[in-house]
């Protein structure tokens, strides 16, 4: 997938189909919104597409980030788009509607059909609705398909509700919401070396960067990716309430069996499935290195038994 992060026309000799949305977390509406788009690309011979944007940093719309650029770029791509434009927000967002229809759609993407949810708005102050949209792309010979919201548990599927089960610990509801397992790709750094040390535990030591959208602190049975495979693993998301003095800030470890390897300054995929206990004060070292073993054991047993 080619990503362009400047307002420039795509490579799409016959024109494009184009998703149009924010897509933070690529959960199940965002999904198929970009589905409709790339199926109508494949009937039709155009560009399956998409039109997003990133905000400035640490700015959101209504919350952390979910997932990072990369992380959002690989689930776009996933379903099958090839032009993904993604420039800064400040660079359009004082297009009227009209100019954001001729320079974004028509300009830049040679839009032959757009998708969007019932709720997309664009243009200056978010003066355009989707009754506008169908108006001004008719008039320019552009289909509008509005894609029904995903539903989950009887209600509409949106960021808002997957951020709320994540700060709640209810990750299967917020796997099933997004269509894939929440993950973080956060740079790894060095921590205090106490799992090496005390523990007989070294961890992967991942922080949650400022902006994004942090899960509630517990453990968790995860699998990473290193060395081009996946391990299973446990994390943990929190403070260090038996090890730490109080206050302390928030840690994301990882300890992960069966690897041995330095990984500083990567970036592996952690992904998390299951939540398992909050995080409590331990009386000794010796019960605290007994939950991480218990919790890594756990780990192993649930991914073993996943079909292959």
């Amino acid at each position: 997938m080619q990503i362009l992060q400047t307002i420039s026309p795509v490579e799409a000799p016959r024109g494009s189909a184009v998703a149009l949305g924010y897509f933070d977390g690529v959960h199940l509406g965002h999904r198929a919104v970009i589905g409709a788009a790339v199926r109508d690309a494949a009937a039709n011979g155009l560009t399956p597409a998409v039109f997003t944007f990133e905000l400035p940093e640490g700015q959101t719309l209504k919350g952390g980030k979910i997932l990072s650029a990369a992380q959002k770029h690989h689930r776009i791509a996933g379903l099958g788009v090839e032009q993904c434009m993604e420039p800064p927000f400040a660079d359009f967002c004082g297009l009227s509607p009209e100019d954001f229809v001729d320079t974004i759609l028509v300009h830049c993407f040679g839009a032959r059909s757009v998708f969007c949810g019932d709720n997309f708005t664009f243009g200056a102050r978010a003066a355009g609705n989707v009754a506008l949209l169908r108006q001004l792309c008719a008039s320019r010979g552009i289909r509008v398909q509005v894609v029904e919201m995903a539903q989950y548990g009887g209600q509409a599927v949106s960021s808002t509700r997957i951020r709320a089960a994540l700060e709640e610990g209810r990750i299967g509801d917020a796997n099933a919401m997004l269509g894939a397992p929440y993950a973080i790709d956060w740079t790894v750094v060095h921590g205090k070396g106490m799992g090496t040390s005390k523990l007989g535990t070294p961890t992967i030591n991942q922080n949650y960067p400022a902006g994004t959208l942090q899960p509630s602190c517990g453990v968790y049975i995860t699998r990473i990716r290193l060395d081009g495979r996946w391990w299973p693993s446990a994390t943990g998301i929190g403070p260090r309430p038996t090890v730490d003095v109080k206050g302390a800030a928030v840690s994301c470890e990882t300890y992960v069996p069966d690897f041995t390897g330095n990984v500083y300054g990567e970036n592996p995929v952690l992904e998390f499935h299951r939540y398992l206990c909050p995080v409590r004060k331990f009386g000794s070292l010796q019960e605290l290195t007994n939950l991480i073993f218990d919790a890594a054991a756990r780990s192993r047993a649930y991914f073993a038994a996943w079909p292959d």
